[in-house]
C-alpha cells in the first residue's frame, strides 16, 4: 500500500495456474476504487502477458459467509429487547387491571331497606389487591432493571459497530467488484499476477520519537507514521510506503501538435473506429413490426417507427459522412458506398454524439417526442427541383425561427477517449433513440452505491489532527518524498489512527544549554538536529525521552537533506543560575565634566547533573548611535559569530561559552563603562534602567 497525502494506491498479488480459457477473477476489490485506475501485469512470467483486463459488479448474498460478531451481537440485543419492553406491556397492563379492582354492592330496589357493607369483604378485597399488587410491581422492577442493563449492552455494542471497520458490508446482500484478466500463453502454466487500484479515503500524518542521553552527543531517532483509512476494506499484513505527493495531480505529458507549411495534407484516419455495418436498420424491422411493448406499470410503452424520407435523386445529394458514434464492426473507413447508388438512411447518416446532443437536430426532436409521449412529426414533402434550378425550400411556420445550419465536419472521425474506452462501452437495445439503436456508447449512468461509498471514504480527511501534527503537503513543500515502513502492519478500515513504525533515521544530536538571566533566571535545553540523510524530515510531533524517562512532547520542524534546527525542551532545573549587578556613579575629566557610569555583571552556574555540560549565557549591552557617548566593555565575554543570523541576536548581544563540569560550579564576571558628557547626561531620574 502507497499511501499519499489523500489516498492510497494498492497493489494486491494472485497466484495459481492459468486456465484454459486464460481468464481470471480477483475478487474483493473495494467498491470505492477509483474508476479507470485498474492496472495488472504479470511478474516473472516468461511468455504469458495481459491482454484484457475489466472491472465487473457482482452482488453476493451475505448468507453464504460469515457475518460479523458485532452485527450479530446488535440483533440479538435488539430483539432481547423488544422481548423486554414486550414483556413490560404486559406487565404494566396486569398492574392497571388489578388496581383498578372495586367493590361493587348489589343492586337494591325502591322499595328494598337499607343494608350494611360487610367490612370483611371489603377488608379482604383490599388485601387480595395489595397482595397481588405487590407481587406484580416486584415482577415489573424485575423487568425493568433487566430492560436497563440490555438497552446499556445494546449501545455499546451500537457504539462499537459504528466505530468498527467499513469492510464488513452494510446489508445482507453485498456488491463487490471483481477484476476479469484475460491472459494468453500456455495454459497450466503457474503465473503471479499483479493487480494495482486507487482508493480515495486515506491520509496520514509523520510523528517521531527521540531517544537520547543527558549532555551526550548522539540519539535515536524514529520516525513512526499515524495512518488513517476509510476504504473499506482491512489491510491486514500489508507493506507500508508513505508518499507525500498528490494522487490526483496530473502526471501525463502535453501532447504538442505539428504546424507545417505547406500542401495540406489529410488527417491520419482514426485506429479505434470503424463504419457501422450494413443493413443495421432492417435488424429491427421485426421489433417494429410487432407493435407496442405490452403494458408495463399500467400504462403501454409504443416505440415509433422512423419513417424514411424519400431517397432524392443521387447527383443532387452528396454521400453523407461517416457515423462517428457507431464503433460497430463493419468495413474500415474509405468502403465503397451501398450499391445502387442510394446513400444510407438516416441512422446510417447520422453521427450519433452529434446527432442527438444538438438542440436543433432531428434527432433531438425525436428524443424530445419520446419523453413527451408526442408522435413525432412528419416531415414536410419536398417539391421536386426543376433542371438547373434548386428545389425550393419547404414552408416554414409563421412564427419558426430559422435555425442555424450546424458546421459540417471535415475529415475522418475523432472519437474522444470515453468513446474509444471499449470495456466502458453499452450496446443501446431496440428501445433507445432510433438512431442509437444497435451501436456502442459510452455508458453514462453514475453507479449510486459506489459514488456512496467514495463519498463516505472521503470523509476520513476531516479528521483531527493528533497534537502537533501538520499534514504532509504543508510541511513538504514543493518536493515530494517516499518513506518505506521497515515492516508490515495491520490498519482497519475504521477513519481513526492508527500509529505504525517507519524505521530509524539517523540523525546528529547535539545538547546545548542556553540561558540568559537578564531576562530570566533559568537554563533552557536546546537539542541541535543535523539531518545526514538524503530524505527531509517532515515536520510533526516529536516525543524526547532522556535517560530513559519521558520528558515532553514538542514540536519538529521540517528538516531538510543536510539541514540543522533547533528544538526547544524547556528549563533544566538541574542547572541553577544567580545573576547581581552592581553600578558606580563618578566623574572624570579636567572640570569633571564627563559621567562615568561603570555597571558590573557577575554570574553563577551550578551543574547539579551527572555529566558535563556547555552553557551558552547570553548579555547586552548598551548600543550608541552618538560619538560623544563611550562605551567600554570589560574583558570576559564575546561577540556573535560573524555570519550569523541577525534576527537570532539583537544588537549589543554578547555571549559567554563556558563549560561545567558533573556536580561543579562555575562563576562569570563582565560588564561596561559608559561615559557621557556633562552636557549630554540626565538629571536626576533613573540612571540603571
Amino acid at each position: 500500500m502507497v499511501v499519499y497525502a489523500q489516498g492510497a494506491l494498492c497493489r494486491r498479488l494472485a497466484r495459481g495456474s492459468v486456465p484454459r480459457d486464460g481468464r481470471v477473477r480477483v475478487t474483493g476489490l473495494p467498491r470505492s476504487m477509483d474508476p479507470g485506475s485498474l492496472r495488472v501485469r504479470v511478474v516473472g512470467a516468461g511468455g504469458v502477458r495481459v491482454t484484457e483486463a475489466r472491472v465487473d459488479v457482482e452482488a453476493e448474498p451475505l448468507d453464504s459467509r460469515p457475518i460479523g460478531e458485532l452485527r450479530r451481537e446488535v440483533e440479538r440485543l435488539r430483539d432481547a429487547r423488544e422481548a423486554l419492553q414486550a414483556r413490560r406491556t404486559r406487565r404494566l397492563g396486569l398492574v392497571d387491571e388489578v388496581a383498578a379492582l372495586r367493590p361493587v354492592p348489589p343492586p337494591r330496589g325502591d322499595e328494598d331497606p337499607h343494608r350494611r357493607t360487610p367490612v370483611d369483604a371489603w377488608l379482604a378485597l383490599a388485601g387480595f389487591v395489595d397482595e397481588r399488587l405487590t407481587v406484580l410491581h416486584s415482577r415489573l422492577r424485575e423487568v425493568e432493571e433487566e430492560l436497563g442493563q440490555v438497552e446499556h449492552e445494546l449501545g455499546i455494542a451500537s457504539d462499537r459497530l459504528a466505530r468498527a471497520s467499513t469492510d464488513a458490508p452494510a446489508s445482507r446482500t453485498d456488491t463487490t467488484l471483481c477484476a476479469v484478466v484475460t491472459l494468453t500463453g500456455s495454459s497450466d502454466t503457474h503465473v503471479e499476477v499483479e493487480v494495482e487500484y486507487g482508493v480515495p479515503g486515506a491520509v496520514w500524518v509523520p510523528a517521531y520519537r527521540l531517544t537520547h542521553r543527558r549532555g551526550g552527543n548522539d540519539g535515536r531517532l524514529l520516525m513512526r507514521a499515524a495512518v488513517a483509512q476509510r476504504t473499506g476494506e482491512d489491510w491486514t499484513g500489508v507493506r507500508v510506503s508513505l508518499a507525500t505527493a498528490d494522487l490526483r495531480r496530473r502526471t501525463d505529458v502535453p501532447r504538442l501538435r505539428s504546424i507545417r507549411i505547406g500542401r495540406e495534407q489529410p488527417a491520419p484516419p482514426s485506429s479505434g473506429w470503424r463504419e457501422p455495418p450494413r443493413g443495421l436498420l432492417d435488424l429491427f424491422g421485426g421489433y417494429d413490426a410487432a407493435g407496442p411493448r405490452p403494458r408495463v406499470g399500467g400504462s403501454a410503452v409504443a416505440v415509433p417507427v422512423a419513417a424514411a424520407p424519400e431517397a432524392p435523386a443521387p447527383e443532387s445529394v452528396p454521400p453523407p459522412p461517416p457515423s462517428v458514434a457507431g464503433y460497430g464492426y463493419g468495413p474500415p473507413p474509405g468502403a465503397l458506398p451501398p450499391p445502387g447508388g442510394v446513400p444510407a438512411g438516416p441512422e446510417e447518416a447520422m453521427p450519433g454524439y452529434s446527432a442527438s446532443g444538438h438542440p436543433h437536430s432531428p434527432a433531438h426532436g425525436k428524443s424530445r417526442a419520446r419523453r413527451t409521449g408526442a408522435p413525432p412529426a412528419a416531415p414536410r414533402p419536398m417539391a421536386p427541383a426543376a433542371p438547373g434550378r434548386a428545389a425550393p425550400p419547404p414552408a416554414a411556420a409563421p412564427q419558426a425561427v430559422p435555425a442555424p445550419s450546424p458546421t459540417p465536419v471535415t475529415g475522418p472521425p475523432r472519437p474522444s477517449g470515453a468513446e474509444l474506452d471499449y470495456a466502458a462501452l453499452v450496446l443501446e437495445g431496440p428501445d433507445g433513440e432510433p438512431e442509437r439503436r444497435g451501436r456502442l456508447f459510452p455508458d453514462s449512468a453514475l453507479d449510486p452505491v459506489a459514488a456512496e461509498h467514495r463519498r463516505r471514504a472521503e470523509t476520513v480527511t476531516a479528521l483531527p489532527l493528533p497534537g502537533n501534527a501538520v499534514r504532509p503537503r504543508e510541511s513538504a513543500g514543493s518536493f515530494d518524498h517516499r518513506y518505506e515502513a521497515a515492516a508490515r502492519a495491520d490498519i482497519p478500515s475504521d477513519g481513526t489512527w492508527h500509529t505504525i513504525t517507519v524505521g530509524e533515521v539517523s540523525v546528529g544530536l547535539r545538547t546545548e544549554y542556553l540561558c540568559v538571566p537578564s531576562v530570566e533566571q533559568a537554563v533552557y535545553t536546546t537539542l541541535v538536529l543535523s539531518n545526514a540523510t538524503g530524505q527531509a524530515l517532515l515536520a510533526g510531533p516529536l516525543e524526547v525521552t532522556a535517560d530513559g524517562h519521558f520528558l515532553l512532547t514538542t514540536s519538529l520542524p521540517t528538516l531538510a537533506p543536510g539541514g540543522v534546527r533547533r528544538v526547544g525542551l524547556g528549563t533544566d532545573e538541574a542547572i541553577g543560575v544567580t545573576r547581581r549587578t552592581t553600578l558606580r556613579e563618578s566623574t572624570a575629566g579636567l572640570r569633571n565634566n564627563v559621567t562615568v557610569l561603570d555597571h558590573g555583571v557577575h554570574v553563577e552556574l551550578a551543574n547539579r547533573l551527572p555529566v558535563p555540560v556547555t552553557v551558552e549565557v547570553r548579555e547586552r549591552v548598551p548600543v550608541t548611535s552618538d560619538a560623544d557617548v563611550r562605551i567600554e566593555e570589560k574583558a570576559g565575554w564575546e561577540a556573535p559569530a560573524a555570519g550569523t543570523d541577525p534576527d537570532q541576536h539583537a544588537p549589543g548581544t554578547r555571549l559567554w561559552r563556558v563549560e561545567i563540569p558533573a556536580h561543579a560550579t562555575s562563576a562569570l564576571d563582565g560588564g561596561y563603562v559608559i561615559r557621557i558628557p556633562a552636557g549630554k547626561a540626565l538629571t536626576g531620574g533613573n540612571r540603571r534602567s
